[in-house]
């Protein structure tokens, strides 16, 4: 085979019109697929994250919901100034652009009150110290009643009406009642009948001698 006829080919229009038929082929086949991608990663397509702070999970979700977007409940945290349920924080974070079906997270405020315990100031504090701690860990404080023991010191504290035990916990922020010594001593009952029995020896004894000196004369 001569050099002219292994080249002959390309005087064949057929043979181009293949080449320019693959081409396109090929072209397509890859827009195609770049397309199909970009669809399938809502590529260049955004949502704004909306502002829910405040709002509780069910209203969040409506509004999340409007745009594409898809909320859960990641943690929750307490915070005595906000009502209960309502939404403290969420990532992404308001403003943020995000694809849409993204999850966002959000930090709730406690529906139930969590549990602090009370500081040990019974039976080892004086009123000053004992307010100082209470009011420290952030709980509130009643009206002082009042029970004969050692002036300005601390027996107990209640909460409800309820005598706390050492270490007992109670809702935070809740409000607690000292009971503290008025600096009266408590009269025991033993002591009372014995002040009872020495009246009455006592009171024997002088009839006696007023009998006696009756007889005297």
């Amino acid at each position: 085979m001569t050099i002219k006829e292994f080249f002959s080919f390309r005087q064949n229009k057929y043979f181009w019109i293949n080449i320019v038929a693959m081409i396109v082929v090929v072209a397509l086949l890859l827009f195609g697929t770049l397309k199909g991608i970009d669809i399938y990663t809502h590529h260049g397509e955004a949502v704004v994250v909306p502002d829910v702070k405040g709002m509780t999970v069910g209203e969040a979700g409506k509004v999340f919901g409007n745009r594409g977007l898809v909320c859960i409940v990641s943690d929750s945290t307490y915070v005595k100034d906000k009502p209960a349920g309502c939404i403290l924080d969420y990532n992404p974070a308001a403003g943020q652009k995000v694809k849409e079906g993204r999850i966002i997270y959000l930090t709730i405020n406690a529906v139930n009150i969590p549990l602090q315990e009370v500081p040990d100031v019974a039976d080892n504090s004086s009123l000053r110290q004992a307010e100082a701690r209470i009011l420290a860990s952030g709980f509130k404080l009643n009206d002082i009643r009042y029970i004969a023991g050692e002036k300005d010191w601390v027996y107990g504290v209640e909460y409800r009406e309820r005598m706390l035990a050492m270490g007992e916990k109670v809702p935070m922020g809740a409000t607690l009642t000292l009971v503290v010594g008025n600096g009266e001593k408590e009269v025991l009952e033993g002591d009372s009948l014995a002040v009872d029995e020495g009246a009455e020896i006592q009171e024997t004894v002088g009839s006696g001698e007023s009998a006696a000196d009756e007889s005297w004369f």
